[in-house]
């Protein structure tokens, strides 16, 4: 039976998960709770999330806080924060993982469309981090994970705003790191390969991405939400105490 690591810096702590109501949000957001993590999140997904909560307060771990959120809305992301901050108390843990990766071709991109990406993928991530900072000086320290993606390590087309999107949450990591650090919060981004997410089976693995997979990855098999969210556990506990400001590719070696 594979063991996974127990964390005991963890129990108790305060986490809070943007977009934790499905595929490796859904995971970070289980694994937190059962190291005995108070979980707070937000979705634009409202039953899968409720039903998330039940399942891990079934399980006999902390059940967590959810609260439905578009996070374009960055007022009401604010609030959402504020709220469940005042509700649990500072949050010791910030993870910003909701993201969208709906393809597009360059060609085809508008302002609008162009705005409307940035507003999923990349806008949120400053604002949360701002939006801890305060609770976590007051804590004397925190973690703060980022999540990219490999699609513009490995240069994949169909989809450039996107793209530009996960190469920016290396620019914002790095650039909150030094800031940050001097109050003992820690800055880190984790880069996830091709996780199989019901998503990602449902829309993109086709024979061919079985046969990519086989070819690109150094290790085999699939790689799942789990190992994404081992990462995400590994860079909140305080056995990561002295990293920040850098890239952890979980990828199977694909990179």
């Amino acid at each position: 039976m594979n063991q996974m690591a127990n964390y005991p810096t963890l129990k108790g702590k305060r986490v809070f998960v943007t977009g934790g109501g499905s595929g490796i949000g859904e995971s970070i957001v289980s694994a937190f709770a059962a190291q005995g993590a108070q979980v707070a999140f937000v979705d634009i997904v409202r039953e899968p999330s409720i039903a998330l909560c039940k399942r891990i307060a079934d399980a006999g771990h902390p059940a967590p806080v959810f609260r439905h959120c578009d996070i374009t809305d960055i007022p009401a992301l604010q609030a959402a924060m504020a709220e469940l901050a005042a509700e649990m108390g500072d949050f010791d843990v910030l993870v910003n993982n909701a993201a969208n990766d709906q393809r597009h071709q360059a060609e085809d991109v508008t302002l609008e469309y162009w705005n409307e990406r940035i507003a999923i993928n990349q806008r949120p991530m400053f604002f949360t981090c701002q939006a801890v900072l305060p609770g976590m000086k007051r804590k004397g320290g925190g973690s703060i994970i980022n999540v990219s993606s490999m699609s513009w390590h490995v240069k994949n087309a169909g989809y450039p705003v996107y793209a530009t999107t996960k190469a920016a949450v290396i620019g914002l990591t790095r650039g909150l790191a030094r800031d940050f650090g001097k109050h003992g919060i820690r800055v880190n981004t984790v880069t996830p390969g091709w996780v199989m997410t019901q998503r990602q089976v449902d829309l993109w693995l086709d024979e061919a991405g079985e046969a990519e997979i086989k070819r690109a990855q150094c290790l085999p098999g699939k790689l799942m939400s789990d190992d994404i969210s081992a990462m995400v556990l590994f860079l909140s506990a305080d056995d990561s105490k002295m990293c920040t400001a850098q890239e952890f590719i979980v990828d199977a070696g694909w990179i």
